[in-house]
């Protein structure tokens, strides 16, 4: 029977209990303990979620509890560097929350107390997990649509006081930029599905006039250009978290020998095909959490463990893309190309 990983939660929010209930339906693990800032009643989160944890107000004691082999970081942005160096050093396993930090120096931070600890990490890129993706990244690996030169992801997701994040994620500080908060999911499903090294970038940003996105104090839209190494590849990625528009995560590929759109495909290398074919998956189509595909990435994560090896998603490659994204915010900022390396 395989193990089953025991998972302290820290932060009980939206996302929060999205995790919960994931991890409550999953066969490879058991949440034993919450981190909160909450005075919470274990037998009211027993009655909503169907775990009985215990409950702790103190992370230092949290950590400290030997029962718990993986520490799941499901709080505000900014306070991810702090919690995930402490887990790491107190010898806990990690699943974390996108965006890693608000920094790339705590970005960094984080890096070297999960390498100095050889901490397992999974990060919360679960949009690689959906089946589109899946079959995608199969098309390209068999070479259907032969050498990609182009891509392109568009995350279109009105982001406004109707969302209980908001209420924090106005403020710069706290919130950091439209593709650290939200279109980091597009960004980095791009560079996972082109496997290329991106050199530079050029990002412009604004902001919608309507009244209800006031309140943020950055702009809310960035549209950011890459440039990868030898210029095999161009690609472009929009981050639209200011939109009045169901929500929408665009996804094309363009090879020397075909395409994929969503969930289309065409390929010269396949006789008889005429106009798009459609493919059988699903779409990433809705930003609440309770739609994402959990469990997929943590029983995966749990795997991975059994054998000794990181994940796809681990903190390595979630690091790789953040470079690329604080490059992307500079570039908004100081109207200029930037390259990758400007963020060693």
């Amino acid at each position: 029977m395989a193990k089953k990983y025991k998972v302290g939660l820290v932060g009980l929010g939206w996302v929060g209990g999205a995790h919960l209930d994931t991890l409550v339906k999953s066969e490879r693990f058991e949440p034993v303990a919450i981190m909160s800032t909450r005075k919470l009643d274990p037998k009211e989160v027993e009655a909503k979620h169907g775990a009985m944890v215990k409950i702790y107000n103190d992370y230092d004691e949290f950590v400290a509890d030997p029962d718990i082999d993986i520490v799941d970081i499901c709080t505000p942005h900014f306070l991810h560097a702090e919690q995930t160096i402490a887990a790491a050093n107190a010898g806990k396993d990690l699943i974390i929350e996108k965006p890693l930090a608000l920094s790339f120096e705590d970005t960094k931070r984080m890096f070297e107390a999960i390498k100095r600890n050889g901490t397992k990490t999974s990060v919360c890129f679960e949009v690689r997990f959906t089946s589109s993706v899946a079959a995608s990244k199969s098309i390209m690996e068999k070479g259907l649509i032969g050498d990609l030169y182009y891509a392109e992801a568009d995350y279109y997701h009105g982001i406004g006081p109707w969302y209980a994040n908001q209420r924090w994620e106005v403020k710069k500080e706290f919130g950091g930029s439209s593709l650290l908060r939200a279109g980091c999911h597009a960004l980095d499903l791009l560079l996972y599905l082109a496997q290329g090294e991106v050199e530079e970038v050029f990002s412009y940003g604004n902001k919608s006039p309507n009244k209800i996105f006031e309140p943020y104090d950055y702009e809310t839209n960035t549209v950011t250009l890459l440039k990868f190494k030898d210029s095999k590849i161009i690609g472009k990625v929009s981050s639209v978290t200011d939109c009045r528009q169901p929500y929408v995560f665009n996804v094309n590929l363009v090879g020397s020998e075909g395409s994929i759109k969503n969930d289309q495909f065409n390929s010269k290398l396949i006789d008889g095909l005429k106009g798009w074919s459609k493919l059988d998956v699903a779409l990433i189509d809705s930003g609440d959490v309770s739609d994402h595909p959990y469990l997929s990435q943590f029983d995966y994560f749990a795997e991975c463990i059994d054998k000794g090896i990181d994940p796809h998603n681990n903190f390595e490659s979630a690091y790789e893309s953040h470079r690329v994204i604080f490059a992307a915010d500079k570039s908004v900022a100081t109207g200029r190309p930037v390259r990758i390396d400007e963020f060693k």
